[in-house]
């Protein structure tokens, strides 16, 4: 099988040629590579595709959970009416998005962002900040390297923090984020990643600071700092 690749609309389309079969590795190779270069929206052009049997599903389906794990969409498009009917037997139409063209497909990633950022709103809105002063210790996530030794979270949430006095990280970067929740020093180590950075001519006085978004946090993890945020708030009106 021969693979093209394009990007349009920041979606990787993998326009596919030849059979699908046991020697169709390098689709999983190129859909990697993909993800590696940060590009998490990959969509299959199967127009050209002659035939396709079951160890070249299994590499599709290898390919695909690739994607999901690294949490990235893939769909298909331009399907022929050849394919159709082993697509339903091994039920891949009910799990992998299925367009008839390539400018339905591309829109509907469209979409999925405005969902998806509008349900990011919503959650944050659903949950309190705390102004705090919290030490940290921050590493990099991919080089485990200590960074920013003097960083504090100055205001925290369930679903993220703006952490001042750091400024050696860039939108999308991932972190590791390990703090002590006081008064009883409840330690957390938390994954996190860079969603905004602070303007140094319109917040003077918040700069160098980044804003994180908590990435993949437990449900124990963010009932702790749920408690710590709702304890601290009411102190603060019971002292108003």
């Amino acid at each position: 099988m021969d693979i093209k690749a394009r990007v349009k609309a920041n979606v990787v389309i993998l326009d596919l040629y030849g059979s699908i079969d046991v020697n169709s590795a390098n689709l999983i190779e190129i859909v990697g590579e993909s993800l590696r270069d940060g590009y998490a929206d990959l969509l299959c052009n199967f127009e050209e595709v002659e035939a396709i049997d079951y160890m070249g599903i299994s590499a599709v389906v290898l390919a695909y959970k690739e994607v999901m794990n690294s949490h990235g969409r893939m769909k298909f498009v331009n399907i022929p009416a050849h394919l159709k009917n082993i697509f339903s037997l091994t039920s891949l139409d009910r799990v992998i998005e299925i367009y008839a063209t390539e400018e339905l497909a591309l829109n509907s990633f469209k979409e999925d962002k405005i969902i998806e950022d509008i349900k990011k709103l919503q959650l944050r809105r659903r949950f309190k900040r705390l102004p705090v002063d919290i030490k940290i210790d921050l590493k990099d996530k991919q080089t485990k390297v200590p960074v920013c030794f003097k960083a504090d979270i100055l205001n925290l949430s369930a679903v993220g923090a703006y952490i001042y006095g750091c400024n050696k990280f860039k939108l999308g970067d991932e972190l590791s984020i390990k703090l002590k929740l006081p008064p009883k020093n409840v330690e957390l180590e938390l994954q996190a990643k860079v969603v905004w950075m602070c303007d140094r001519q319109i917040q003077p006085q918040f700069y160098p600071g980044i804003g994180v978004e908590f990435h993949r946090i437990s449900s124990a993890d963010q009932e702790k700092i749920i408690e710590f945020i709702d304890r601290n708030l009411s102190f603060s009106v019971s002292e108003d």
